[in-house]
């Protein structure tokens, strides 16, 4: 069952980020918000990780807060998103796993 991860806390702050890489699937998606979005910091350990997730791991991040955190080159395998779209894909998926 296809299931969508939603993070919004720093990776540096917990262990949520490195609970959650582990159970993600191949017909999963992993949605970066607010401060788990400094995940996406080129050069970091938790960047690395995302950067080696199989290629079938759809990698999503709100661009508001990619924006609101000043964070520069993204990997391209990261598909920002608005609000909208944020909705809009949460209706795609089975499940929803938010990682508070």
């Amino acid at each position: 069952m296809a299931t969508l991860h939603l993070l919004s806390h720093s990776p540096f702050s917990d262990g949520r980020f490195n609970s959650c890489l582990p159970l993600l699937g191949d017909t999963d998606a992993l949605l970066l918000a607010g401060d788990a979005t400094y995940a996406l910091t080129a050069g970091t350990k938790p960047a690395t990780e995302l950067e080696q997730l199989p290629e079938q791991v759809a990698l999503f991040a709100l661009e508001e807060d990619v924006q609101a955190r000043a964070l520069g080159m993204l990997p391209k395998r990261v598909q920002l998103l608005d609000y909208a779209g944020f909705v809009e894909l949460t209706c795609r998926y089975e499940r929803i796993n938010s990682w508070l």
